[in-house]
């Protein structure tokens, strides 16, 4: 232990030793680094004497006292705007020049005062084209003064026929190169043609449904009695005829026939050539309840119980294929049906109500239509209805149930009760389907069984029971036999609650119903049997049917339950067998609340309870 401590201290002794030997680094006031050693610090205290050229450089740099003093002195005397001018002196030449210069100019010209629209120096207002003054322009739109005008603008030239995204802008065929200030006006004129301006930013609009707000008593709308069921507040609404509203889509509309059409195909069974397009619009707030195609244009119609009609154009070759027309809300009536009129210009639309509206695309007014005052008790529910094929008569489904079901027809023109439709089966009416020549009705009850309705007689003039059924939820008929009686109706299909979906064809009935009238001697309720066996009975499905649709060629039909999701199968015809191809695990569907399929039997639609419609294209 003794060593070890002695090591130490020798050490220690040795560093100290070398510390005051060795020279040091060190730095001076410039900050230059030099060595030196103990002896050399006491020479170096001294702080040399400035010279005559570093003190004249320190004066140049820092200034001094005297000249501090003097630039006070001076300053005192001057103002902000003399320093300004001074400043300006010192970057230019000519500056007495412009003084000069300045001299005659009015104190009017230098200054002015930026208080509302922009005048043209010889006191005229610019013309209405690059100005837009407060009023209305020939769409007539309510425009507010241009805040900034571009001068430029006037000067460039656009080519509307070099573009072909531009050819919409054209007022006629030859019209091509336009300035640029009309190049704006016409682009915010096509603007507001396809996005016109909602009702709540009109404020004549608001201050309207003010007064009538002011005028009506308040009441709420979560729980609605039977008083106010009966009332409407928009039975005077109206909205743009159909002729204006497709002059205004413009070029998506040009040629919507030849879209929809199609060549026809013939389609083959078990596999189907069937394209997915692009989904129509957006997303709608509520279900789909009801779908329907236009029997002439490609508009597709479609509503719920958000209380709106939507009226989107169909165009797979468009650049907006799916493109929303134009929309109709009628408040406080969540709608469950909704049409169009066969001749196509007209919509009816009616909801769990005692009325239902007719909207007239023609002169756009919507009429409201109350029933009988005979026939209020009843049809205390307007919301299950049909039009016929032929255009004359709309047939409801009563809401009594005396006998076991009614159903009243009335006059589509006149909104007049016609005739009324009783049947004895148990539990009433199920669902019902007009014949093709709108000459009488197929009726299914609850308990499965079929009454066919002659409204020119104005008697069921046969009656027959769906084989098996356990039920009966649906009935729909399609395809053409080419014998004018019954209808003229190949194919009836009957779903069920359990899922099974019967086809029965018809053709064989309506051959010994021509013997049974040329023989006069047979009835035709004799002609047709009691107990019929269907063609197929498909099973495919496990849950209550609750849609079926025939395609208008009679080449296929659709059946689908809104109990499962995805639940939908396509049906070939004449052969009743389902494709198997499609629809795959991957088809998109959802829970299917309606379907339709155009006239031209080329497009498939496809809505569900998330407000989504799918359309698809079939090919063949």
């Amino acid at each position: 232990m003794v060593g070890a401590k002695q090591k130490k201290v020798s050490a220690s002794a040795a560093r100290t030793s070398s510390s005051l030997s060795a020279p040091r680094a060190e730095f001076n006031n410039a900050g230059m680094r030099y060595y030196s050693s103990e002896e050399e610090n006491d020479d170096e205290d001294e702080i040399p004497q400035k010279d005559e050229v570093e003190e004249k450089l320190e004066k140049l740099l820092f200034g001094d006292d005297d000249g501090f003093r003097a630039a006070l002195k001076n300053h005192g005397e001057q103002r902000s705007t003399d320093l300004v001018m001074l400043s300006d002196k010192e970057d230019g030449e000519g500056d007495g020049d412009i003084e000069e210069n300045m001299d005659d100019v009015a104190d009017a010209d230098l200054f002015f005062l930026d208080s509302g629209a922009v005048e043209a120096q010889d006191g005229g207002d610019y013309p209405s084209d690059v100005l837009a003054i407060e009023g209305k322009d020939e769409a007539g739109i309510v425009s507010r003064p241009a805040v900034w005008v571009d001068s430029d603008d006037e000067r460039m030239a656009i080519s509307l026929a070099g573009h072909k995204r531009l050819r919409k802008l054209r007022i006629a065929e030859s019209d091509d190169v336009v300035s640029g200030t009309e190049y704006i006006r016409r682009l915010r004129t096509q603007y507001l043609r396809l996005h016109p301006t909602p009702d709540w930013a009109n404020p004549e609009i608001k201050r309207k449904h003010r007064k009538k707000r002011s005028g009506s008593s308040s009441g709420s709308e979560d729980g609605l009695s039977g008083s106010e069921m009966d009332t409407d507040d928009d039975a005077d609404v109206s909205v743009k005829p159909l002729a204006k509203l497709l002059q205004g889509a413009g070029d998506l509309v040009r040629g919507s026939e030849g879209d929809m059409a199609g060549k026809p195909v013939k389609l083959r069974q078990e596999v189907i050539d069937i394209q997915r397009l692009k989904d129509v619009g957006g997303v709608q707030p509520s279900s789909i309840d009801s779908l329907s195609f236009h029997p002439h244009y490609s508009l597709l119609l479609s509503s719920g119980p958000a209380s709106t009609l939507w009226l989107h154009h169909i165009s797979p070759n468009a650049p907006t294929p799916s493109s929303l027309l134009t929309s109709l809300q009628i408040r406080k009536t969540p709608l469950t049906t909704s049409a169009f009129a066969p001749s196509g210009n007209r919509i009816f639309a009616s909801g769990r109500r005692r009325f239902f509206h007719v909207w007239d695309l023609d002169s756009g007014k919507i009429e409201k239509v109350n029933p009988a005052a005979d026939r209020k008790e009843e049809q205390k529910s307007m919301e299950k209805f049909k039009l016929s094929p032929c255009g004359r008569y709309v047939a409801l489904i009563g809401s009594a149930r005396k006998g076991g079901g009614v159903i009243n027809v009335l006059d589509a023109t006149t909104a007049q009760w016609i005739a009324q439709v009783r049947v004895d089966g148990i539990g009433g009416v199920a669902d019902f389907a007009w014949w093709s020549d709108g000459n009488g009705m197929v009726i299914a009850s609850k308990n499965g069984e079929i009454s066919e309705y002659d409204i020119r007689q104005r008697r069921v003039v046969c009656r027959w029971t769906d084989a098996g059924a356990v039920g009966t939820t649906v009935v729909a008929l399609g395809g053409l036999s080419g014998r004018p009686h019954l209808g003229a109706d190949r194919w009836v299909a009957i779903g069920s609650s359990s899922g099974i979906v019967n086809v029965y064809d018809r053709k064989p009935w309506q051959g010994a119903a021509l013997q049974a009238e040329q023989s006069k001697k047979l009835k035709i309720e004799d002609a047709i049997p009691s107990n019929p066996t269907p063609v197929r009975a498909l099973e495919q499905l496990t849950t209550s049917i609750t849609q079926i649709v025939f395609a208008p060629d009679g080449q296929f039909m659709v059946m689908a339950s809104r109990w499962k999701r995805d639940a939908l199968r396509l049906v070939h015809l004449p052969s009743c067998t389902v494709y198997r191809n499609w629809p795959t695990s991957n088809t998109p569907f959802g829970r299917i609340s309606s379907v339709a399929i155009s006239p031209q039997s080329n497009l498939l639609a496809v809505a569900n309870e998330q407000g989504k419609i799918r359309l698809w294209e079939i090919n063949g």
